[in-house]
């Protein structure tokens, strides 16, 4: 590389963290605004009781994907496979928009079109926020990565603020489609940034991927998520689907662990799991997921049904979730960059997060605004203490070689148990919903307004039904959705026991033997790295 082409990377470190903000920004940004339409998505397609579907197959996706973009990013080097991630990502988004649409036959099987593109979205979403982990990784060493947590953590805060917003706009004013839609301008901007000014390292091993065991570990996942959002609900536990699924997700996860042992690449490690923290924080990131995708997802339907707020307002009633969320994570990233010190951050975090939702599971349909609000800055702040604290320790537990598989595996297992989370609570919150509105209306009213039969139940038209069921439809609603919260106490109980056994391991200084800081080792990465 010429000098004159040196002084041209050499500043493009901020340049390529701005690229990567932005992509960060566009995985967390499109779960938000996702969430507070789906009521209005199910108000138009029907079928409350297969909403949380809409929002599985895209956690499904991304878990399954996730490990892969992981390994293909260290065999293959990052940039090609974090772009690529990212145009998969946008393709989903695009036929996500489309779903119901005359282009596909009209609304009858707009669910199920819209459910099976939010898996294609979910398969490029695997790629980001992974993709995002491990190039700050190759670019800032442990010791000096808690500074930049903080920007990350500001980061999805604003995503997690402005995408309620803009997804509650959008819903009230244009079309739950433009929820998707919106996507495609902020992907565009990402990948010009990102393909324009991002440099890196680019390299080629002789090793294949380990597709079987993908394969095997996509089967098996798959298989137990369908067994948590069935069982119970669709088919009897004991029925021959379940009992066949299970067989599926046993006979498929051992071959799994078998296969990893033998192949040069496996697509998770299992070695890596020998690493006491390591394993500790993978269960950690797991009952993380659990407990917060599974049950954050209800909060949007609670203050739009439950509480009446538009979909706007449900944005903004979110504002006390991130703001305590965001503070914390910024006060525990500069304590970790200052001390080197962060086992009690996840301690702390699990007992927040207990407590937040303990409070939850106390909801009714007295509850205020005000007091669900200050329910919600408790969970905010155990979930600052955790987010990003959580991968900082796993990635300190690897060596650099392996660093693309251990943030693949971190973000693997808080999305695998996300995707148990909302299929295992869907299920609970479906069928506590239909038994409430069977005792009070019937068991045909039940089928009609939980199943969808009669149109599901719109937040729009809530007012349009008589009182008495109206009152019912509210009763059965929220203690359905503070059932949910209640299950998710266990799941964060547990988040707070497993932190004891967090071994304080010093963050390295470095990511090479140079001691070069974190500023100057990634200037001398990107200066090193071939233009293409």
């Amino acid at each position: 590389m010429t000098q004159t082409e040196q002084a041209v990377v050499r500043p493009n470190i901020r340049v390529v963290l701005a690229g990567l903000m932005i992509a960060m920004m566009l995985a967390m940004l499109d779960n938000m605004i996702v969430s507070t339409a789906l009521p209005r998505i199910v108000g138009e397609f029907g079928g409350l009781n297969h909403f949380t579907w809409v929002v599985t197959a895209y956690v499904l996706g991304t878990t399954v994907s996730t490990p892969i973009w992981g390994k293909l990013g260290d065999l293959y080097g990052r940039k090609t496979i974090f772009i690529t991630s990212i145009v998969i990502f946008l393709i989903g988004s695009a036929l996500c928009g489309m779903a119901g649409s005359p282009m596909f036959g009209g609304t009858k099987d707009g669910m199920i079109q819209l459910i099976v593109f939010r898996a294609v979205q979910g398969l490029g979403a695997g790629g980001l926020m992974v993709g995002v982990m491990a190039i700050i990784g190759d670019l800032v060493p442990p010791r000096e990565r808690g500074r930049y947590q903080g920007m990350m953590a500001g980061i999805m805060a604003i995503a997690m603020v402005a995408g309620p917003l803009v997804g509650g706009f959008i819903t009230d004013n244009l079309s739950w489609r433009w929820a998707f839609y919106v996507n495609l301008p902020l992907g565009g901007v990402a990948l010009l940034l990102l393909i324009t000014r991002m440099h890196l390292p680019k390299y080629r091993t002789e090793h294949r991927i380990d597709w079987l065991g993908a394969a095997l570990l996509s089967i098996g996942i798959t298989a137990i998520v369908l067994i948590t959002t069935w069982g119970g609900n669709e088919y009897a536990w004991g029925s021959a689907q379940i009992l066949g699924l299970t067989v599926l997700a046993v006979v498929s996860l051992v071959a799994f662990g078998l296969v990893e042992r033998r192949v040069a690449e496996p697509i998770l490690p299992l070695n890596l799991f020998a690493n006491r923290n390591f394993a500790v924080v993978s269960v950690i990131g797991f009952l993380l997921g659990f407990a917060m995708f599974g049950a954050m997802n209800f909060l949007p339907l609670f203050q739009q049904t439950v509480q009446g707020a538009s979909a706007t307002n449900s944005g903004l009633l979110l504002l006390p979730l991130m703001f305590g969320m965001l503070i914390v994570s910024i006060i525990a990233g500069r304590a970790i960059t200052k001390t080197g010190k962060y086992r009690i951050f996840p301690i702390i975090g699990g007992v927040a997060m207990t407590a937040g939702m303990a409070l939850l599971m106390m909801i009714d349909v007295h509850t205020s605004k005000t007091v669900l609000s200050l329910y919600m800055v408790v969970l905010g702040v155990g979930m600052g203490f955790l987010m990003q604290t959580s991968m900082l320790i796993a990635q300190n537990s690897v060596e650099q070689k392996d660093l693309g598989a251990a943030s693949g595996a971190a973000t693997f297992f808080r999305s695998i148990g996300g995707s148990f989370g909302i299929s295992l609570f869907g299920a609970i919150f479906a069928d506590r919903l239909h038994d409430s509105l069977s005792s009070k209306l019937g068991a045909q009213a039940a089928d009609q307004l939980s199943s969808g039969g009669g149109g599901g139940i719109d937040p729009a038209k809530l007012g349009e039904l008589p009182g008495n069921v109206r009152d019912a439809v509210l009763g059965g609603l929220a203690d359905s959705i503070s059932g949910v919260f209640g299950w998710a106490v266990f799941f964060a109980a547990a988040v707070a026991v497993l932190a004891w056994f967090i071994k304080e391991i010093p963050l390295r200084g470095t990511n090479d033997p140079t001691g070069e800081t974190a500023e100057e080792q990634a200037e001398t990465a990107l200066a090193n790295a071939p233009v293409h």
